[in-house]
């Protein structure tokens, strides 16, 4: 995977550059961040960048993407690249290893570079209760291949995703990542710090992998999943930094929520009941995924009003949005808006457990009447 198919993480990419360049490159590294945010598929373009043989001998700030070694670096089947994963075991008394998974990995990574341990075990799993773990057997077998001569490149490295899925296994690595082999690098991704044996986490170097931009997942929406812009915005801006998160949200993407929130603001300002329970009655018709994405867009949207009433047109948004923030900022004070947040955070707490849709959205239309009802300025005029 070449840096240019990374999203965002500009500054841990220019970070890596200097650490290689000015040889502080530490030999084992603890890639640390959510899901979502890319922390696997930076290590994998990562050790893409110093196998490359272009960029080993001309100092480049990338991989090349070109050359034969970034070639089989970014179709998984370089030999001096190793992977170890959580696996599952498929019959009595089997002893699992990562090397037994490589096709079904490489599938993984091509499909769900973001993806998270969910969706490896959906893909690998033959039992419901299947539950991925690293074995005694792995922790074996890396040991084994990194005693190994490296076969093309200078280095030797190791990716292992999701040490915290080691336990007390992880005992037998400590060797390898306080002393290992010469020119030998350990890329450890985690999600969970916490979970990771308090040793390993000692002998690493630590790279916290920070939540992704707006923009950046807004972009990658729009590039890599033919999102329609107006919607890839709703979308990056509800998924908190996790291009994950982003793509789920896109199953259930085809609704204008600014539409539908100004209909219900009109309905509760100025059309009145009628209006108010004719809306409720759409609402209730789109599902509880929807109406929890629908309120969490709401919300998102009140946020951003308290922003630009404090930042004004500093305020790093789109348009839409911005214009929408300020006719929010019209109809009510900030303390309306963190009333109205509270509230709606509390009907997507209900949402999440099934209450009723339409006696719900009702009670909330009647609460927000009575938070903006001495503010009454129309969204639309």
């Amino acid at each position: 995977m070449n840096w240019d198919a990374l999203i965002g993480q500009e500054p841990l990419k220019k970070q890596f550059t200097e650490l290689v360049l000015q040889n502080r490159l530490s030999h084992a590294l603890l890639f640390l961040g959510k899901e979502g945010v890319g922390a696997l598929p930076l290590a994998i373009s990562f050790a893409q960048y110093l196998v490359c043989e272009k960029a080993a001998v001309a100092n480049l700030a990338a991989p090349c993407g070109v050359c034969p070694a970034c070639k089989k670096a970014s179709e998984l089947v370089h030999p001096d690249i190793h992977f170890s994963y959580p696996t599952v075991t498929k019959k009595p008394g089997e002893k699992p290893i990562a090397a037994d998974f490589i096709k079904e990995w490489r599938e993984f990574i091509t499909q769900h570079p973001y993806g998270n341990l969910f969706d490896w075990i959906e893909l690998i799993k033959e039992k419901d209760n299947s539950q991925g773990k690293i074995t005694a057997e792995e922790c074996k077998d890396v040991l084994r291949k990194l005693s190994l001569k490296s076969f093309e490149s200078p280095w030797k490295i190791l990716i292992l995703w999701l040490p915290e899925l080691l336990g007390n296994e992880g005992n037998k690595l400590l060797k390898l990542i306080e002393e290992p082999p010469p020119q030998t690098l350990l890329l450890l991704v985690s999600e969970n710090e916490s979970g990771i044996l308090s040793t390993i986490v000692s002998r690493c170097q630590l790279i916290k992998v920070p939540p992704l931009k707006t923009a950046d997942i807004e972009k990658a929406l729009v590039l890599n999943n033919k999102t329609a812009p107006a919607i890839a915005g709703q979308l990056a801006a509800l998924a908190d930094g996790n291009y994950r998160e982003a793509l789920l949200l896109t199953q259930h993407a085809e609704e204008d929520w600014q539409e539908l929130i100004r209909t219900w603001l009109n309905s509760i300002l100025k059309t009145g009941p009628v209006a108010q329970t004719k809306w409720v009655e759409e609402i209730a018709k789109l599902g509880r995924e929807k109406q929890k994405q629908f309120l969490r867009y709401f919300n998102h949207l009140l946020e951003q009003a308290v922003h630009y009433r404090i930042q004004g047109e500093n305020l790093l948004i789109s348009d839409t949005e911005k214009d929408f923030a300020a006719r929010l900022n019209r109809i009510a004070g900030f303390e309306q808006q963190e009333a109205m947040m509270r509230e709606i955070d509390q009907a997507h707490y209900h949402v999440e457990r099934n209450a009723n849709a339409k006696i719900l959205f009702h009670a909330l239309t009647i609460k927000l009447y009575h938070i903006i009802q001495d503010n009454t300025v129309l969204l639309l005029e």
